[in-house]
C-alpha cells in the first residue's frame, strides 16, 4: 500500500477531513521522519499521533509507546486506544499499574519510559528481551513539559537516550520557539520536521465580565465582538476601567452580540425563573457567575480558581443559593452513575469524604475539580462533564494539563496566583492554557474566555495575555547522581559528556556546541569502527587503519577542548557529580575511567529529587530498626513536597525507633546538602515529616476516616502522597535486591526488600488501592 493510499486509508477510518498541518505531519511520518507538531489546545494535534499508532500497527512486529506527563491522561488515553484496537492489544504502565507492558501499544508516563531505557540491556538474565525490542514509534504528548522546572529533564534523556531508529511524534502547544525545540531534536535525532499551526479551528471569544453584564473584551468598527487581533478593546470596558461607569449593557443577544443584553436578562426574568434578582454590587459572586453563563448559554463551562478551598467553597455557595442546572432525568442518571462508584464505601467512609455533598453538586450539576479530591470523584466529575450531564466545574489549573474535559466556555476569576510565596500575575503560556480549554473541536462552533471583572483589573495587561499566541520553552535540564550512574553504565565519560552536550539547555546556551557535539559522536562511532577493522587486519593493513585511528583520535579531543572552551556548563555540572560520586564510593576510577560500583547499581534504581540521599541512607543503615509501618513512614518523608503554602507541623509517629531514624535520616542529609554546597551542585529540601504520623496509622491498618480526621488534609492528596511512598518502597525493594545480586550485604539488604515490599502492601489498600487506575 502505498503512502498516500495508507493516508487515505486513515482519513476514511477517522471519519473526518484532515487539516492541512495534520496531513502534513502525517505524510512526514510516512516518509520516516520524526515530527514536531506544534499546534493551539484544541486543533486536532492528537490525530497526528493516531496516525502514528495506525502506522505501527500496520508494520509487523512494531510497537509504539505513547507517554503523557500525568497518569490521568494516561488512563484517558489507555481507554480511548483501547477501545480502537481492543484490549488486548493495549498495555498500560504509570508506575502503580502494570498492564500488559509487552503489548503491541503501550500507554505510559513519561518518567516510565526514561526509566526503561536506563534499565534497557543492563538488566540480568543473558537473552532477555529488551522492552524496546520492536520499538517503531514514541509520541511524546504535551512535550513542552520540557521546561516543567521539576520533571523536564525527562523529556530531554527521553529524546537523546532513545534509540535513533525510533521515529518520535513529539506534540506540543503552540510555543514561539518552536524552530529553535525543533531544530535542536534534528540536530540530535536526525530528519526532524516542525510543523506549526497557529490556526485554531474553534475560534475564541474573549469577554469580561460583570456585575451587570457580559462584556465582549474585542469589538469590530460595528461594535459587534470579534476574536483577539481582529478589533480593539470595547469602550465600554474603558469606561469601567476610568470610573466613569458602574457597567453598562452589552449590545447584543449571546455571548457575541445582537438585540438584547449579552448578560444578564434582567431581574424579573430571574424571579420567573423563581432565582434570586442579581447584585448590582461590583464584586461578582460565584452563583452570579453561573447564572450569567446559563443566561447566554455558555454552559458547560470550567471556573478556574487558584485555591482547593476555593473551588470547594464556590460549589457550597452555589448549592446555598439554590443554584440548579440539571433536569430531573439528568439528575436520575447523575445519581445512578455517581452512587454505582461509591456503592462499596461504608457509611463511616462516606461521612469523612464527604459523598452527601458531593453528590448534592453534582445532582445540581456543580463539581470541584483539583488535586485534593479523591481520584474517584475526579473520574466521576470528568465522565459526567463528558457527557454533558455536569454543567459547570470549579476547577484549579492542573485541568488545564490536557484532560478531555470539552467546554464551551472557560472563566478566570482573577489574573493573578498564589504561587508559594506571594501573588504574581499570570503569565501569557498560562492564560493561554486555561483558555485553551474553551470550544472543542468537532462539539463547539465557538469558543469563550471570561474574566471576572474587578478594580484591579488592567485592561492593557489583560489584551496581551488574550491577544499572545505563544510562548518559550526553556530548558530545565541538569545531571543528577542517578542519571550519572545510569549513563555511565551504558557508556565511557567521554561519551557521556559529548552526550550532555546534545541537551537543549546546552543547545540554547551555544547552538553551534550542539552541531560540534553531533558531529563527535558520529566521529566516535567511526573510531570504533577503526579500532576493530585494526584489530582484525595484519602487516600494513593494520598500520593504516592505526594511522586513521591515530588522527581521527586527535581530531576529537581538538573539538573536545573546543567544546570546552566555549561553554561546557552541562558537563562541567556532570563533572562535579561524578567527583562527588567518586568521593562517596558510587563510582570508582579503574584505567582513568570512572566504573560504577556495587554501590552504584543501588542507586540506579532511586530516581527522584533525592536520589542521592535514599541511596545514601540504604547504604548506612540509617533505616534500621523500623518495622513495615515505620518504613512506610519514613519513605513517605524521604519523598513528601509540602505545599508552600500549608506546610504545618512535622508530625511523627509514637516509638523510639521511628525517632532515632529520622534523626539519623536528617543528619544524613545535612552531611550531603555541606558536600552538595561545596561541589557547587543544586541542593534539595530538607525532608519533612508532615504526614508521616498520618501514613504510619494508615500503613498500621487504620481505617480512612480516622486516618483523614487526623491528618487535616484531603483525600486525594492523601491517596497521591500515598502513591509516591509506595513508589518509593518499590524502587527501595528493587534498589536493595540489586544490591544483593551485585554481592552486597545480603541478609541486611535482603530483609529490608523483604519489609519494603510488606509495607508497599500495607500502604496498597482501600482506597489507595481503588485509585491505584486513575
Amino acid at each position: 500500500m502505498t503512502a498516500e493510499t495508507a493516508l487515505s486509508h486513515f482519513a476514511q477510518r477517522i471519519g473526518y477531513p484532515l487539516d492541512a498541518f495534520q496531513r502534513t505531519a502525517c505524510e512526514r511520518l510516512e516518509d520516516g521522519r520524526s515530527v514536531l507538531v506544534a499546534a493551539p489546545t484544541g486543533s486536532g494535534k492528537t490525530t497526528v499521533a493516531e496516525f502514528a499508532v495506525y502506522l505501527a500497527r500496520r508494520e509487523r512486529d512494531a510497537r509504539i509507546f505513547y507517554t503523557a506527563p500525568i497518569k490521568a491522561l494516561s488512563n484517558q488515553k489507555f481507554h480511548e486506544l483501547c477501545a480502537e484496537y481492543g484490549e488486548q492489544e493495549v498495555g498500560l504502565l504509570t508506575g502503580d499499574v502494570n498492564l500488559r507492558g509487552d503489548a503491541p501499544i503501550v500507554v505510559m508516563t513519561t518518567e516510565v519510559l526514561r526509566n526503561m531505557i536506563y534499565a534497557d540491556g543492563t538488566e540480568d538474565g543473558a537473552g532477555a528481551r529488551s522492552p524496546l525490542d520492536g520499538l517503531a514509534f514514541v509520541v511524546l504528548d504535551e512535550v513542552h513539559y520540557l521546561g516543567d522546572r521539576f520533571r523536564g529533564a525527562v523529556w530531554e534523556e527521553i529524546i537523546l537516550h532513545l534509540p535513533q531508529s525510533v521515529r518520535l511524534v513529539a506534540l506540543s502547544a503552540t510555543v514561539s520557539n518552536a524552530e529553535e525545540f525543533g531544530d535542536w531534536m534534528h540536530a540530535v535525532r536526525g530528519d526532524t520536521d516542525v510543523i506549526l499551526s497557529e490556526h485554531r479551528p474553534v475560534p475564541l471569544y474573549q469577554h469580561v465580565l460583570t456585575s451587570q453584564a457580559l462584556l465582549p473584551l474585542y469589538v469590530g468598527r460595528d461594535g459587534e465582538a470579534v476574536t483577539a487581533r481582529a478589533g480593539r478593546i470595547n469602550p465600554e470596558l474603558r469606561m469601567l476601567e476610568g470610573g466613569r461607569a458602574s457597567g453598562g449593557r452589552a449590545r447584543g443577544e449571546g455571548p457575541r452580540g445582537g438585540r438584547e443584553s449579552s448578560g444578564y436578562r434582567d431581574r424579573g426574568r430571574d424571579r420567573a425563573r423563581g432565582r434570586a434578582p442579581v447584585r448590582r454590587a461590583r464584586r461578582v459572586s460565584r452563583a452570579d457567575i453561573v447564572r450569567a453563563l446559563d443566561e447566554t448559554r455558555l454552559l458547560p463551562a470550567i471556573v478556574f480558581v487558584f485555591s482547593r478551598n476555593g473551588c470547594d467553597q464556590a460549589v457550597r455557595q452555589c448549592l446555598f443559593e439554590g443554584v440548579s442546572l440539571t433536569s430531573r432525568d439528568e439528575r436520575e442518571e447523575i445519581r445512578r452513575i455517581a452512587n454505582a462508584e461509591v456503592r462499596d464505601m461504608s457509611d463511616e467512609e462516606r461521612r469523612v469524604l464527604g459523598v452527601r455533598e458531593w453528590l448534592a453538586g453534582l445532582e445540581r450539576g456543580v463539581a470541584a475539580h483539583h488535586a485534593g479530591l479523591l481520584p474517584t470523584f475526579k473520574t466521576v466529575v470528568e465522565q459526567l462533564f463528558q457527557r454533558r450531564l455536569v454543567k459547570l466545574v470549579f476547577a484549579t489549573e492542573t485541568l488545564a494539563l490536557g484532560i478531555n474535559m470539552p467546554a464551551r466556555a472557560v472563566v478566570i476569576e482573577r489574573l493573578d496566583k498564589f504561587n508559594g510565596e506571594q501573588r504574581v500575575p499570570l503569565t501569557s503560556g498560562e492564560y493561554t492554557q486555561l483558555t485553551g480549554r474553551a470550544g472543542r473541536r468537532g462539539i463547539d462552533t465557538e469558543g469563550h474566555a471570561v474574566v471576572v471583572w474587578s478594580d484591579g483589573v488592567d485592561l492593557e495587561a489583560l489584551a496581551h495575555l488574550a491577544g499572545a499566541r505563544s510562548f518559550p520553552v526553556r530548558s530545565s535540564f541538569r545531571p543528577t547522581p542517578n542519571m550519572a550512574v545510569n549513563l555511565l553504565q551504558r557508556m565511557d565519560e567521554a561519551r557521556v559528556r559529548d552526550t550532555l552536550e546534545l541537551s537543549f539547555a546546552q543547545f540554547q546556551a551555544d547552538r553551534a556546541v550542539v552541531d560540534q557535539a553531533r558531529e563527535l559522536r558520529a566521529e566516535q562511532s567511526s573510531l570504533e569502527g577503526y579500532d576493530a577493522a585494526a584489530a582484525r587486519s595484519q602487516g600494513a593493513d593494520r598500520r593504516r587503519w592505526q594511522d586513521r585511528a591515530r588522527k581521527l583520535r586527535r581530531r576529537i579531543e581538538r573539538g573536545r577542548r573546543q567544546i570546552a572552551s566555549r561553554t561546557g556548563t552541562i558537563a562541567r555540572t556532570f563533572d562535579r557529580v561524578v567527583s562527588l560520586l567518586l568521593e562517596l564510593g558510587y563510582l570508582e576510577r579503574n584505567g582513568g575511567e570512572p566504573e560504577v560500583t556495587a554501590w552504584g547499581e543501588l542507586l540506579r534504581r532511586i530516581y527522584g529529587e533525592r536520589d542521592l540521599l535514599v541511596a545514601e541512607c540504604l547504604r548506612h543503615d540509617v533505616l534500621r530498626g523500623l518495622d513495615a509501618a515505620g518504613l512506610a513512614a519514613m519513605c513517605c518523608v524521604l519523598s513528601y513536597e509540602p505545599r508552600r503554602d500549608d506546610e504545618g507541623e512535622p508530625r511523627l509517629p509514637g516509638g523510639a525507633a521511628f525517632v532515632a531514624a529520622h534523626d539519623r535520616v536528617l543528619e544524613t542529609w545535612a552531611r550531603l546538602d555541606d558536600l552538595f554546597e561545596r561541589a557547587r551542585l543544586p541542593q534539595s529540601d530538607m525532608p519533612h515529616a508532615g504526614l508521616a504520623a498520618t501514613m504510619h496509622a494508615w500503613a498500621s491498618g487504620r481505617p480512612i476516616e480516622e486516618v483523614l480526621e487526623r491528618s487535616g488534609i484531603g483525600a486525594g492528596d492523601f491517596v497521591r502522597w500515598s502513591k509516591q511512598t509506595i513508589d518509593l518502597l518499590d524502587q527501595i525493594a528493587q534498589a536493595c535486591e540489586t544490591a544483593v545480586v551485585a554481592g552486597l550485604e545480603e541478609d541486611r539488604l535482603g530483609e529490608l526488600a523483604r519489609v519494603s515490599r510488606e509495607a508497599k502492601r500495607r500502604v496498597r489498600r482501600g482506597i489507595v488501592e481503588a485509585s491505584s487506575g486513575q
